[in-house]
């Protein structure tokens, strides 16, 4: 993707179901709102883009600043823990969301995520009575315009807690929430006042259903990782500045998922959680990030769709308001641009979990330095990374419209480490031995690659195919195959093709895809 060709999202989606990417869950049932399936191609993509993030984290971790490999270890926790750690972390507690209701249409929205609602009334003083809900999806212009509204609200009134559109419509009593209209049914004065609504999903262990035995399916990986840091020091040898990796499910309640797999109830989470000293805090956080963002490059997400956002204070979790902040890898997504959204956050979360999980659990969590001669708990840097919202990004990044193309609507230009498929094996048709040597070829290739032979239709046809899923290139068996051992190869983002010899295949693909 560029910065000039603007992706439609229902062709987008519509892609992925075609070619077997993404598909609704229980779609045969009528489907059910914030759950997705990845079909066969989707699985691929999603795997290898989590074996890239799982060998450059865990195999094989950066060099650090002095030149050294990195202690990295994995780590692949339980999705139900001891619903007591929960509390400890503050997600009972503080795990909310503001939901709104439209009493007209039964629709149902976060109250911060209400997108470009103003007040019917356009000759209202300009206060917090008259202004533009900030959201994604907002142009950048008008955002900036929204958030100097909202800056100018708090000077009135001596600031907010937290100075969010929430916050600020909270604010509102029946009488003004009464000027907004619903933005699906377009309903005046049906939008409800803000109810807080947790976003972990409860679930029960055992056979009785009590509040004994209730617990939450996790809405985070992160804790895990903090359970077991003490299991890893004892066991693995490291010491800090150390880091844990783990990839993994995690659940979230969201009041409204929205753009197709980018906020969902279920998704995958690759985190890493850093140990180290507190004096050396900044300097890591200045470090992953830029590891995380460079990461993002290797996929084949481009400079111009990709910047840093650094939290302001009033963004801030609240294990990361005394440290050094949070930082966003935003990138430009067809249903934000021209402006960014979220696709990772690089947190320094402080000591602030592992003091409430000692404190919690009257666990010995500190930690003793020989080399300083000091007992402390580690800080942690938090490199917080969506597997699901990673897919989606570099398949929006592949998504190629080519209506100049003979066959092809759209390709799927996937940097060929990560295609779901690496190849295509063609005979040019079903006679004169060429299907014998096609076979042998894709036999011999499947070892190493995941490679795909096809017979079926016409050579147009099946490089098409081909570029609509992504497969960077293809080999064709035809008659001077037989005579002289040559196939042609087809490049998919040029169409070009050109001979190489038979015994050069391999070779050919372990050059360009490793």
């Amino acid at each position: 993707m560029t910065e000039t060709v603007a992706i439609a999202m229902d062709e987008l989606v519509a892609l992925c179901k075609r070619r077997g990417f993404v598909y609704p869950a229980s779609e045969i049932y009528g489907g059910i709102n914030g759950f997705w399936d990845y079909g066969p191609l989707g699985t691929q993509l999603k795997n290898n883009i989590r074996d890239s993030w799982w060998s450059h984290m865990v195999e094989c971790p950066p060099l650090g600043p002095d030149g050294n490999p990195l202690q990295m270890v994995g780590l692949d926790s339980a999705i139900i823990q001891n619903p007591k750690a929960w509390v400890a972390s503050g997600h009972v507690g503080g795990f909310n969301d503001p939901m709104v209701d439209c009493r007209a249409c039964k629709s149902r929205f976060r109250a911060d995520h209400l997108i470009g609602i103003e007040l019917t009334f356009p000759d209202a003083p300009e206060n917090h009575r008259n202004y533009l809900f900030t959201g994604m999806g907002e142009p950048a212009e008008v955002l900036e315009a929204n958030a100097k509204k909202i800056k100018k609200v708090e000077k009135a009134h001596g600031g907010y807690e937290k100075s969010s559109e929430a916050h600020i419509y909270s604010e509102l009593n029946e009488e003004e929430r009464a000027r907004f209209t619903c933005p699906d049914c377009g309903q005046l004065g049906e939008l409800t006042e803000p109810r807080q609504f947790n976003l972990m999903f409860e679930t029960s262990v055992g056979a009785i259903r009590d509040d004994d035995a209730k617990t939450y399916l996790r809405p985070e990986t992160a804790q895990g990782i903090f359970l077991n840091y003490k299991n890893v020091l004892d066991t693995m040898r490291v010491k800090v500045p150390f880091g844990i990796a783990q990839v993994g499910k995690a659940f979230r309640n969201e009041v409204t998922p929205r753009n197709f797999v980018f906020r969902s109830r279920e998704f995958e989470q690759m985190e890493m959680e850093w140990f180290c000293h507190a004096d050396e805090a900044k300097q890591w956080k200045d470090f992953w990030q830029n590891q995380r963002m460079d990461w993002y490059k290797s996929l084949g997400l481009t400079d111009a769709n990709l910047i840093f956002r650094e939290h302001g204070q009033d963004e801030l979790s609240h294990y990361a308001k005394a440290g050094y902040g949070t930082v966003d890898i935003e990138y430009r997504w067809p249903f934000t641009a021209p402006g960014f959204g979220e696709l990772e956050g690089i947190a320094h979360r402080t000591d602030f979990d592992l003091k409430q999980h000692a404190e919690h659990a009257g666990a010995k969590l500190e930690y003793f330095d020989q080399e300083r001669n000091e007992r402390y708990f580690p800080h942690v840097i938090e490199p917080a990374a969506g597997l699901t919202r990673a897919t989606l990004a570099v398949i929006c990044e592949a998504f190629t419209p080519t209506p100049d193309r003979k066959g092809s609507k759209y390709i799927l230009k996937f940097a060929p480490h990560i295609a779901p498929i690496k190849a295509g094996i063609f005979p040019l048709v079903k006679k004169d031995g060429m299907p014998e040597i096609a076979r042998k070829l894709y036999l011999d290739l499947r070892e190493s690659f995941v490679v795909e032979y096809d017979a079926k239709q016409s050579i147009g046809k099946r490089y098409a195919r081909m570029d609509e899923v992504g497969t960077p290139y293809c080999f064709t068996i035809d008659g001077d195959t037989v005579a002289d051992q040559t196939v042609t190869v087809r490049e998919r983002d040029t169409a070009e093709q050109h001979r190489i010899t038979l015994d050069q295949v391999e070779i050919f693909l372990r050059e360009r895809i490793g």
